[in-house]
């Protein structure tokens, strides 16, 4: 296993390496396994292709390291996944440029997708729209990110963080109060107290 995890990690290294200086979709399988010194047979035995080396790196340095803070509120979390971003901004502005299936995109709204369900269902309830308001929140935090990321120098993930809520809280509220003055508040779907 010791020896698997090496291997990977090698691989990974390479892939970064190659993405410091061009497009992934100009990397190929060959090319990564030149740069590291390693046979094509090592690479198909350890990742299907290269877009699974590239959602790999990202599991590997994040995803299993949030996992051993379950502890973490949404907002934390936010802060975590854009501050890992902002330390590794030229590979993940490539990462982003990375269409279509299996891409990196599809693999970051997923997972992103799933963190932000968990959150509106804490909100929601168990609601039938949970689907929407996911939805509705995940596109646009995703797209941020890939905006904030392709700026050829992004502010801090501090202050982009700061900026993303202050927007989502400050809008939800100003939206509530103005409705709430209009008695114009839709009542939850299930007939709740609305959480905000």
């Amino acid at each position: 296993m010791a020896d698997s995890n090496i291997t990977k990690h090698a691989l990974a290294a390479a892939l970064k390496t190659l993405m410091a200086d061009r497009p992934f979709a100009k990397i190929s399988v060959g090319d990564i396994c030149e740069a590291c010194g390693m046979s094509r047979k090592s690479f198909y035995y350890h990742f299907q292709d290269k877009y699974e080396l590239l959602n790999w790196i990202f599991f590997t340095e994040f995803v299993t390291r949030m996992q051993q803070q379950p502890e973490l509120t949404g907002w934390q979390m936010l802060d975590e996944i854009c501050a890992y971003f902002y330390e590794n901004a030229a590979f993940y502005r490539r990462a982003f440029e990375v269409e279509g299936q299996n891409s990196f995109s599809e693999y970051f709204h997923d997972f992103a997708g799933t963190v932000l369900a968990c959150e509106m269902e804490q909100i929601f309830g168990k609601e039938e729209n949970i689907a929407f308001y996911t939805d509705f929140y995940l596109d646009a935090l995703v797209c941020a990110i890939r905006r904030w990321l392709k700026q050829r120098d992004p502010m801090p993930a501090a202050q982009f963080c700061g900026l993303l809520k202050r927007g989502i809280v400050g809008v939800s509220g100003s939206v509530m109060e103005k409705l709430s003055q209009e008695g114009a508040v839709p009542p939850p779907p299930d007939g709740r107290p609305d959480p905000l």
